[in-house]
């Protein structure tokens, strides 16, 4: 039903629209559904990066740097009314219980498969330098040095592709900003390996080298 009437939706062709879309049939408001935009952090403290291990659906118990319990990092959905970086702070704070100096922008990445868009930034743990999981969203909230990331248990293809670029980024001295396009598998799992892989990428170099940032 129409958000803006109540009155009954339907697929169409709206005049001059290439798409089809939900049209209502009384006051003709057109409900656009448009990609979801998903920001988050990639934390580190000391030379380890901070993830959470996923307690609701999807990928539930893996790791991820954004909030979304599996393993990842903590991020979310952008909500109406704030910016990105602040967006992906709040993220932090709500799924691992962590303050975070934004530090940069580090990459964009598209998903057209399931119509998302990642913005993720990076930052550094915030005095008191203090992080939990916070249930329900979070089972578990962990530093990890570089060789002890758990490659198979992470939760998502954007989060395998997103660390692996800030490691050798860091590996080098000097962060750029990427931006590229996960192709994934139709039909495929949120990692299964061998079904995703960035294609259209580039890198920025940024101007601050990162030691002199960490």
């Amino acid at each position: 039903y129409c958000r803006m009437c109540g009155g009954p939706m339907e697929l169409a062709l709206p005049e001059g629209d290439g798409q089809w879309r939900h049209v209502c049939q009384r006051c003709s408001y057109v409900d656009y559904q448009n990609p979801r935009l998903v920001v988050g952090c990639i934390v580190q403290h000391e030379g380890r990066i901070l993830l959470c291990r996923r307690g609701i659906e999807p990928q539930r118990g893996l790791w991820t740097p954004h909030p979304a319990p599996s393993l990842a990092a903590p991020a979310g959905y952008l909500e109406c009314g704030e910016s990105s970086a602040a967006g992906a702070a709040r993220e932090t704070l709500e799924e691992a219980g962590a303050r975070v100096d934004i530090q940069g922008p580090f990459c964009h990445y598209d998903i057209p498969g399931i119509s998302q868009i990642y913005v993720l930034f990076r930052g550094r743990l915030a005095p008191p330098f203090t992080y939990a999981a916070q249930q329900p969203e979070s089972l578990e909230a962990a530093l990890f040095a570089p060789e002890e990331i758990p490659w198979d248990q992470l939760a998502f293809s954007s989060v395998s592709i997103a660390l692996r670029s800030y490691l050798a980024d860091q590996a080098s001295g000097r962060f750029a900003v990427h931006h590229g396009v996960i192709q994934k598998r139709k039909g495929s799992g949120p990692n299964e390996p061998g079904s995703f892989q960035l294609v259209d990428h580039f890198a920025l170099p940024t101007t601050v080298p990162s030691r002199q940032q960490d």
